[in-house]
């Protein structure tokens, strides 16, 4: 079990609220993950679950008890960090059995343990090791066996990949949505990078200033974003959000089109614009189109064998059926 409920919690430091109150649920199994800008609160919330912060108000239960005042060793849960916290002096074998070890678990069931988690992780070659002849993607592997021996009802991560080159965050990305699918357990991933939250996630829950945008799949986020500030956060390239009085005869104040939803041609379009910077991708080119009229630089992808100097004049026609439609709060309404 580890469904985990957040009602009316808040977290303040000093004067500053940095958590207004703020409901969620948690379901059991579940994968969610906590994205948003920088100072968003994100890992603030993460830490008033796990017990390192301390709640303002608030309740929170876990399968459905009360462990607002549970202490952090005691809730049943275990966090993995973005420094991986390892002990250096420590073989790979000691640094996964040391919480065993500190509550007292006998030696063959620790073996058992470990050999279990090695092997999920890919770690059985490395258990002599000390974390300092590892990899990155390596050490923060067994950070994740250090959590996975104590057998928690959900995982914590909080930004595990950050520190982590472009390549080896693709593939830990991998490895930890297979381990969830292994473990089948409640895991809650806290990160910036909306690349990580859309590839991994069964739920995303968005922040902005401590306040929740939006809730929902990373499906039902991207295509139904229910504000300006999901949409734009949402997605890679982001959606362009164009003044709605410029771009069409309709009530909208704001409209969004999504990058792919916009066809590019030299022919002729109701969107005019010279190509600026193209960025190749092999399969994809993304354009840059400015001097459209729309006061905003327009991000089209385009399929890869499509070419297009910088320079050149070329129209655009975004989808009708794709155009999001918001007001003057941001709020989407079509």
């Amino acid at each position: 079990m580890g469904q985990i409920t957040l009602e009316k919690v808040t977290k303040k430091f000093g004067n500053v609220e940095v958590i207004p109150p703020l409901d969620l649920t948690i379901h059991d199994g579940e994968f969610t993950v906590f994205v948003g800008p920088s100072g968003c609160g994100k890992s603030t919330l993460l830490r008033l679950i796990a017990g390192l912060e301390d709640m303002t108000s608030g309740t929170l239960r876990i399968d459905g008890q009360d462990a607002t005042a549970i202490p952090p060793a005691k809730r049943g849960l275990a966090m993995v960090f973005q420094s991986y916290a390892l002990y250096p002096h420590m073989s790979v074998r000691k640094n996964i059995a040391f919480p065993m070890r500190m509550a007292g678990v006998d030696q063959a069931t620790q073996n058992a343990k470990i050999d279990a988690a090695a092997k999920a992780l890919n770690l059985t070659d490395y258990l002599d090791r000390r974390p300092g002849q590892l990899s990155g993607g390596q050490r923060q592997r067994v950070a994740i066996g250090r959590a996975i021996v104590r057998e928690p009802s959900a995982f914590l991560f909080d930004e595990p990949l950050s520190n982590l080159d472009a390549a080896l965050r693709v593939g830990m990305r991998l490895e930890i949505s297979e381990l969830h699918k292994k473990l089948a357990t409640t895991m809650v991933y806290v990160t910036h990078d909306q690349v990580e939250a859309m590839t991994m996630a069964d739920k995303i829950v968005v922040l902005r200033a401590g306040h929740i945008e939006q809730v929902g799949s990373p499906l039902e986020l991207y295509h139904t974003p229910r504000n300006t500030f999901v949409a734009g956060f949402i997605g890679s390239p982001k959606m362009n959000l164009i003044d709605g009085a410029e771009a069409e005869k309709h009530d909208a104040h704001t409209i969004g089109i999504r990058p792919e939803h916009i066809d590019v041609d030299a022919q002729g379009g109701p969107w005019q614009g010279k190509v600026g910077v193209a960025e190749h991708l092999g399969s994809d080119t993304f354009f840059h189109i400015h001097d459209t009229g729309l006061a905003e630089t327009i991000t089209v992808r385009a399929p890869g064998e499509v070419s297009f100097d910088h320079g050149d004049t070329v129209f655009l026609t975004p989808r009708d059926d794709k155009i999001h439609r918001f007001n003057a709060e941001g709020l989407r309404f079509s």
